[in-house]
């Protein structure tokens, strides 16, 4: 076996202070998931439980089997913006009947429900991540249709949530709507286009106009219950396949649908005798320090996370500033390309191109854990290709088709976020740790660019340039940069799938790996043109 032997020291005051550095985040994280968590407000949560119904996250913990994880995505979206953090929507993959199921559920709490952009987002994330693993989809639905005064950013692309539920289905991918409540106007459209619909008795209603509307249109007179009531369709028009008699009913109702779906995961199954690593994944609070400048040696953080610490490392004397290498996670075998010093040369950028290429000869998902700069720049490495061996390495990650996951551990700056496999690559799952930062470069650096183009600008008119505005202009943008690199910013934009705490990365990638071998794990039979 190729065991990694650790050196990292738990005692030293480095490692100290960079776990009381990652606590300190981890607690600004957690106290924004509390929001999350608290949906609408404790005078919604009163409300909503005096009608005798059950909040998302209760119903979805009553749908998934007994003490089995729920990984919960994008449980930060809408954070910095005027909407509630959580998009008004939870959204995750849990097991029902032993099946991984995306369950997507709405927050009736937030204005009952009401899609809002954020909320939209994160219901597309969902479905992506849903049809491109092969997982059944059920919607816990109780929605008043979307937030009116954002409807210019709801209505056009909105329809998408529909046209996904379809492909779903075509791809025989089964989609279940639970209806608990409200679904109207264009959301009527979500249980009508699911493949199997339970509405609850004297609960659900379903119509695409209401009383008040339909009286306006039509002048007809009519009530909810025989407007758009369960029963109604369950006996008349046919919309409902079953009628609940309550939400515990309907959800055991749920539970049965999934049980005779008769699914099979078409990915190859783990390797059932794993061993856990061999060190502490405790340690991994102390690895990552807070200035991203000072760089960490990523092995120690892949022997906290791979079976039995077990590392065999591709071409490592060659391209030293990127870790190549092969191992298993929870029994699942895996490639991984993880950040050494933080720039890619062009040596770092041939390897990982071979690597994917191999991964992708042997169908094995890959691993990028980030923490770069980016590529590397200068004149004598433009005039060695830097460029055209940048370009290699992003073509392999554009074209390779085994499943990527990318964990970013802490910066990942410029095309280097591309070549590693950021959000615009498709990885099947993108997390991010609380030390983790991503943008087109340091905060410093950027500012320090505006101020050498100002400077060069005043220059050629022949202006005097004003040294006080210039420090105020670079501590402005640098604060600007900083605060639209941290990770809540970017998890609040949906560019990530959650963060995570460091010592829950070995079980996150388990999780992921588990749901992404639903469908079939197969690597390219081709690549476009590698610029040699």
């Amino acid at each position: 076996m190729t065991v990694w032997k650790s050196v990292v020291d738990t005692t030293s005051p480095e490692f100290t202070a960079n776990r009381e550095a990652m606590l300190e985040k981890l607690a600004e994280v957690e106290a924004e998931h509390a929001k999350a968590i608290e949906g609408g407000g404790e005078k919604y949560v009163e409300r909503h439980r005096k009608r005798g119904k059950l909040l998302a996250r209760e119903r979805i913990e009553l749908l998934i089997d007994e003490d089995s994880p729920f990984l919960e995505l994008s449980p930060l979206a809408a954070w910095g913006s005027d909407y509630r953090v959580g998009g008004s929507m939870v959204a995750g993959i849990g097991v029902v009947e032993g099946v991984e199921c995306m369950i997507i559920a709405s927050d009736p709490t937030v204005k009952g429900g009401a899609m809002n952009p954020h909320s939209l987002k994160k219901g597309f994330r969902a479905a992506d991540i849903a049809e491109r693993n092969r997982l059944p989809t059920i919607n816990l639905v109780e929605s008043g249709g979307a937030d009116l005064p954002a409807q210019k950013e709801i209505f056009i692309p909105g329809g998408r949530t529909f046209r996904d539920l379809t492909h779903s289905s075509a791809r025989k991918i089964p989609t279940v709507a639970l209806v608990f409540g409200n679904s109207t106007a264009g959301g009527a459209y979500l249980p009508g286009m699911s493949d199997y619909v339970v509405m609850v008795k004297e609960r659900a209603k379903v119509f695409l106009g209401g009383p008040p509307l339909v009286k306006m249109a039509t002048g007809e007179e009519s009530d909810d219950e025989s407007l758009g009531g369960a029963e109604m369709h369950a006996r008349t028009s046919g919309l409902a396949d079953y009628l609940a008699v309550d939400e515990q009913d309907a959800i055991r109702l749920g539970r049965s649908i999934i049980r005779r779906l008769n699914w099979h995961k078409q990915g190859p199954a783990p390797k059932p005798d794993h061993e856990e690593p061999r060190y502490d994944t405790e340690d991994l609070l102390g690895i990552v320090p807070p200035d991203l400048k000072v760089p960490f040696e990523p092995r120690e953080v892949i022997a906290r996370v791979v079976d039995s610490s077990d590392f065999d490392e591709f071409k490592p004397l060659y391209g030293s500033s990127l870790v190549t290498g092969w191992a298993q996670v929870h029994g699942y075998p895996v490639g991984i390309l993880a950040n050494a010093q933080g720039v890619l040369f062009s040596e770092e950028s041939q390897k990982a191109t071979q690597f994917i290429q191999l991964a992708n000869q042997n169908d094995t998902p890959l691993v990028f854990l980030h923490n770069t700069t980016g590529y590397m720049v200068g004149k004598s490495y433009e005039q060695a290709g830097i460029i055209k061996h940048g370009a290699m390495m992003i073509n392999a990650v554009s074209n390779s088709t085994v499943p990527h996951i990318s964990v970013l551990m802490g910066a990942s700056y410029g095309a280097g976020h591309y070549g590693m496999c950021g959000r615009a690559y498709d990885p099947r799952f993108l997390f991010a740790w609380p030390s983790a930062k991503s943008a087109v470069m340091g905060a410093q650096q950027l500012a320090g660019v505006l101020s050498i183009v100002a400077r060069q600008a005043a220059q050629s008119r022949g202006q005097e340039y004003s040294e006080e505005n210039d420090t105020a202009m670079r501590a402005m943008v640098e604060g600007q940069i900083e605060a639209e690199s941290l990770p809540m910013f970017l998890s609040g934009m949906l560019y990530d799938d959650g963060i995570i705490d460091p010592r829950d990365t070995r079980t996150v990638l388990g999780l992921s790996l588990s749901a992404i071998h639903n469908g079939p794990v197969k690597g390219a039979e081709g690549f476009g043109v590698f610029r040699m």
